[in-house]
């Protein structure tokens, strides 16, 4: 499957990371196709309308705003649209591309990695052979799930920000234990290990949170008390704030 990259930002440079195939990509910024095509192999062309035609699936990456620009320059040469813009329905990417199979997705940059986490909604004209050609192409670079369009948003609020709150989680704790002595370069290392390690450990209890806290919380123990700590200063709250403010934003 020959991919076509609309937009050669940090997201559409991480999944053609993740991909490791050599793809067809424009962008605004000449630049940024040209660094993503030398990145992957793959090449930056003069047009959208010529990425249209060479690609099998067209994946738009670039900002919502520019959705009906970016269709007018791609006309009907579109075989099949994916789409991770943000707020964009799928009744709007079928209305942009009329008769065009489109699916909607929510990815996460840890699929440079392959690592990701990548929500679809597929549009009403995707047909089966084609869904599962594109499923196989996300599907190496992470996990992925299906959910009820309407949740794509809520979706984003905790796959796209994950790697944004982790990192922030793991300043603030390195920060933390800095502060009390601790080298920040082993810091650093310490913080990135047990959060990974603690991840596969929840993977491993088939993500019961619950199991996993009480496999190393002793009553009254050093656990406990940082628990303690964590739920005082608003833990839970700071996390619901953080989730509104993102599906409040989506446009």
């Amino acid at each position: 499957m020959v991919v076509g990259l609309v937009g050669s930002g940090n997201m559409a440079t991480a999944l053609a990371r993740g991909w490791g195939e050599p793809v067809l990509c424009t962008d605004v910024v000449a630049e940024r196709a040209q660094a993503l095509a030398a990145a992957t192999g793959g090449e930056a062309v003069a047009s959208n309308a010529e990425l249209a035609q060479r690609a099998d699936l067209v994946m738009l990456c670039h900002k919502p705003y520019q959705l009906d620009e970016v269709a007018q320059q791609i006309g009907g040469n579109a075989k099949a649209i994916a789409s991770i813009l943000a707020g964009v329905t799928i009744s709007r990417l079928e209305s942009a591309y009329p008769g065009t199979p489109v699916m909607r997705l929510m990815p996460n940059t840890a699929v440079e990695v392959r690592r990701g986490v990548i929500c679809y909604a597929p549009g009403n004209q995707m047909g089966e052979p084609l869904a599962a050609a594109l499923l196989e192409l996300l599907g190496r670079s992470g996990r992925v799930l299906a959910v009820e369009e309407p949740l794509i948003d809520v979706a984003m609020a905790l796959i796209s920000v994950a790697p944004a709150y982790i990192a922030l989680i793991a300043e603030a704790w390195v920060d933390a234990v800095v502060a009390r002595g601790m080298p920040a370069d082993q810091a650093s290392a310490m913080v990135a290990e047990a959060i990974a390690g603690s991840a596969e450990l929840l993977s491993a209890n088939d993500v019961d949170t619950l199991r996993t806290r009480r496999a190393v919380t002793t009553p009254g123990g050093v656990t406990a008390q940082g628990l303690d700590a964590l739920e005082r200063a608003g833990i839970r709250a700071a996390f619901r704030d953080a989730v509104d403010a993102v599906v409040d934003h989506v446009p």
